[in-house]
């Protein structure tokens, strides 16, 4: 494992190095910059990856190189201002708005706001809140949007995963509805895979019930 890591780092400075111009990093545009770091962190992940699961260490980075070097978003001055706006709008609501390490806009959404139990349809309080989003994603139409459903883990996955999926599905729809582009959404069930608290208690499954949504606004 320790000599696959080993191979995994040199792969990572090899692939950052080889991006540059003679003149090294400081010689890159902020574009090349981001790209080459995804490539290199890519790389690193996907060597660990493909060691942990019997693979070789060399293919899993060349493999992470891409997946890293592809999710390069800017944070312009239409996200901040879209991150202002949400702000405000689900102030005192429990959505949490934050910015990712990768420059994306996040909207982490609990059950309570978004979907009653075992129902995929959008609650009364919650259509506020995407009316704003809506407004911001029609104002800066060079966003990308994923939006991923969770569950708890009460019930089986053949009731969690697609339940998962269509609450983001649902989600989805309501943005198209108020003029979103459906093709610069994507959406995804988790079911109950990816919890972010104990699903041993109330507290902690009503925070697992819960909608992300994700936007990056691409290099242009």
């Amino acid at each position: 494992m320790r000599k696959n890591i080993l191979v995994a780092t040199t792969a990572a400075v090899l692939l950052i190095t080889g991006c540059a111009n003679t003149g090294g990093m400081g010689g890159m545009t902020d574009t090349q910059r981001r790209t080459a770091t995804g490539a290199g962190v890519g790389a690193l992940a996907g060597a660990v990856l493909g060691s942990a699961t019997g693979g070789k260490a060399g293919t899993g980075a060349l493999v992470g190189a891409g997946v890293g070097a592809l999710g390069t978003y800017i944070w312009s001055n239409n996200m901040e201002k879209q991150k202002r706006e949400m702000e405000a709008a689900t102030q005192g609501t429990g959505i949490a708005v934050s910015q990712t390490a990768d420059n994306q806009l996040k909207l982490d959404i609990p059950s309570d706001i978004s979907f009653d139990t075992g129902r995929a349809d959008i609650k009364s309080n919650f259509a506020p809140v995407l009316d704003r989003f809506a407004d911001g994603l029609r104002n800066n139409v060079n966003t990308d949007v994923r939006i991923v459903g969770h569950t708890d883990s009460t019930g089986t996955d053949a009731i969690n995963n697609p339940l998962s999926l269509q609450r983001a599905n649902s989600t989805r729809n309501y943005l198209t509805s108020r003029g979103v582009g459906g093709t610069r959404i994507q959406t995804d069930g988790r079911g109950s895979y990816e919890p972010i608290a104990s699903n041993n208690t109330n507290e902690g499954r009503a925070r697992n019930r819960r909608v992300e949504i994700y936007v990056g606004e691409r290099q242009r």
